[in-house]
Formats: C-alpha cells, sequence, structure tokens
C-alpha cells in the first residue's frame, strides 16, 4: 500500500476471531489494533481514532449496537466507517445495525474475499470524504482571515442566524495612516512598498487583536479599527492602550529598517455607531463588509487626518472615559473638515 497504513480497529471478545482478522489484515498492508469488548473500544478511539472499525455484535460490558450509536452520535467520530460482523442468519442483527447507523456488515464466519472487497470500498469512501472535508476547511481557513474577529464570534454564537444587521453600538474608533505615504510611493517601487506596508501592517494586525480589536475597513495606507466592550469606558482604554502599543511597534520595526523607516498617526473617538454589515450590489457582483459608520466614526477619522506623524488625536468623548490613566496634552477646539462645529482636540502621549 501507498503512503500512510490505514488503521483498522478489530473490536470482538473471541481471541480466535481477533486472531484471523490480525493475521489477514496485516499480511494485506493494514495497521490493526483490537478491543475485546464495547467500553474498550470506545476508549481506544477517544485515544486514537481509527479509519475504520470491525464491530462484533454480543460482547461484555457493552455490546456493537451501542458502541455504534454512541460513536454516529459524536460529531468528532460519526464519519468513521463501522462494519458489523453478524451470524449467518442476523437478520435482526442487520437491522439494528442500520438503525444505530452502521455503514456495512459482514457475515460470520468472514469470508476473505468478501472481507478485502468490503474493507477495501469503505476505505476508498473514508479517505474520499476525508480529503473533501480537507478541502473544505483549508478554504474555509483561507476566507477565515479576511473575517473580522467580532463577526466569527457573532456567528459561532449564532451559526442558523447571526446578528449581522446593523444596530446602535457604543464603540471606540481608531483610525490610522502611515504619514507622507505619498511620497514613498513615488521613491519606492510598487513592489518594495507593498512589502514594506506588508510587514508593518502584519505587526499592527497582531497588537490589535491582542488589544480587543478588529480591522473593518483597509485602504493602502490605513485602516480602521474597532473596538467594543460592554463597558464603555473599557473599550476607550483598550483603543488608547493600543494605539500606544502601534507608536512603539512602529519604532521597533524602525531599528530594523533603516532604510525605509515608516512613521503613523491615528485618531481615537468613542460613542454610538452603526455597527454591522453592508452589501455593495453592482451589476457585476456583490460585496459584503462589516463595519461601523456615523458621525462618530467620521469624527475619528477626520482626527486621524489633522494628527501629524507619531502623533494620536483624541476625541473629547475617549478622553472624558480615559480619565486619568493618561497623559494628555489639549491641543485647544479646531474646526475639522466636514465637523460642523469646533471641536476640542487632545493628544495622547502615554499611560501615567
Amino acid at each position: 500500500m501507498n503512503g500512510k497504513r490505514s488503521k483498522i480497529l478489530i473490536v470482538d471478545d473471541e481471541p480466535f476471531n481477533v486472531d484471523y482478522l490480525e493475521q489477514e489484515l496485516e499480511d494485506l498492508g493494514y495497521q490493526t489494533a483490537s478491543a475485546t469488548n464495547g467500553q474498550e473500544a470506545l476508549q481506544q478511539v477517544a485515544t486514537e481514532a481509527p479509519d475504520l472499525i470491525l464491530l462484533d455484535v454480543m460482547m461484555p460490558v457493552m455490546d456493537g449496537f451501542t458502541v455504534c450509536r454512541i460513536l454516529k452520535g459524536n460529531d468528532e467520530t460519526r464519519l468513521i466507517p463501522i462494519v458489523i460482523m453478524t451470524a449467518l442468519d442476523g437478520i435482526e442483527d442487520r437491522i439494528k445495525g442500520i438503525e444505530a447507523g452502521a455503514d456495512d456488515f459482514l457475515t460470520k464466519p468472514v469470508n476473505q474475499r468478501e472481507l478485502i472487497a468490503r474493507i477495501q470500498t469503505t476505505l476508498k469512501l473514508k479517505h474520499t470524504v476525508d480529503r473533501k472535508i480537507s478541502e473544505l476547511r483549508r478554504v474555509k481557513d483561507h476566507f477565515a482571515k479576511f473575517v473580522p474577529e467580532s463577526v466569527k464570534r457573532l456567528v459561532t454564537a449564532n451559526p442558523e442566524a447571526p446578528e449581522l444587521a446593523k444596530r446602535e453600538r457604543d464603540v471606540s474608533a481608531l483610525f490610522l495612516d502611515i504619514s507622507g505615504y505619498a511620497r514613498l510611493s513615488e521613491r519606492l517601487a510598487p513592489e518594495v512598498l507593498n512589502t514594506l506596508v506588508e510587514r508593518y501592517f502584519s505587526t499592527f494586525l497582531d497588537r490589535i487583536h491582542e488589544g480587543g480589536g478588529d480591522i473593518n475597513e483597509t485602504a493602502g495606507d490605513g485602516f480602521m479599527a474597532i473596538f467594543q466592550e460592554e463597558d464603555v469606558q473599557q473599550h476607550a482604554i483598550k483603543a488608547g492602550d493600543t494605539a500606544l502599543a502601534l507608536l512603539a511597534a512602529t519604532d521597533a520595526l524602525n531599528r530594523e529598517n533603516h532604510e525605509h523607516p515608516l512613521s503613523i498617526h491615528m485618531g481615537i473617538n468613542s460613542g454610538l455607531a452603526l455597527v454591522g454589515s453592508t452589501c455593495f450590489e453592482g451589476l457585476h457582483g456583490t460585496r459584503w463588509t462589516f463595519t461601523a459608520s456615523g458621525p462618530m466614526t467620521n469624527l475619528a477619522a477626520r482626527l486621524a487626518a489633522a494628527a501629524g506623524a507619531g502623533q494620536i488625536l483624541v476625541g473629547p468623548e475617549t478622553v472624558r472615559r480615559l480619565g486619568d490613566c493618561y497623559r494628555l496634552e489639549r491641543l485647544g477646539r479646531e474646526r475639522l473638515k466636514n465637523i460642523t462645529e469646533a471641536i476640542e482636540i487632545y493628544r495622547l502621549l502615554g499611560a501615567r
């Protein structure tokens, strides 16, 4: 046989039957294990799942039908093929086996040719199913990279009908931009700039996840991250902590990257926003996003635009929630683009 040997668990309380099956299967290149009763079989499956189970019906401690029902009722083991071994006139056994979820049957005494045929057919189907599931998991894992953690939590909590519709929530929004991106794009080759940004943003993503935030919107030179907590003060503090961690991460990366160091600037604001999914439907396709929108996030974006390199500008509501945990510099009231009234702006300097 090519590749990894398939493992077959033989469950039978008759030593002669076990010895015979072990000899036949090992001669065919299969790996075998054995159990003398149903309880022992369940323990072995829990330790290391086999590729196929040959299961006798009448056994002490726990019979084969019970074992079959337990394994087929468990999401972790339901795909392990079970071939029940019945007596020559075991019509009732076959009916009970079908009801318990058995995949196939062998008649005792076991015929060698029938044994080989049924095992090969069952294992072929099992390996096909395993391969398809593996492919689906790889696709799922790939697409999961593009899904915000908040969406994953909503889907996990309610897979049938996750609450993705937009709802008003109290959140903190952090906007980050690369300072002088236009000049960088003129000076560096596109592939060099792209590699550089990917390196920094990959580190930023780690810091944001560590802070409990989600990156919801991205552009070539920046992104928006959303922080949500039941305690409205806590998500403002997490946004502030994360912003400082992003500046520290940038300094650390710049010490390694002397040739093309980057600078970033950020804006943070807190309050009510519409948070949920948005669907854009065009003639040639549909695009879904999960984001936050409204005046609160607009102000966070304007604060980021007004910040200089290495600065974190914070709105008045966030400042109120931060309390005395941080060193803040009051910059006064300013009029920001597309904001009707002048806003009291602060610069976040660090933790006290």
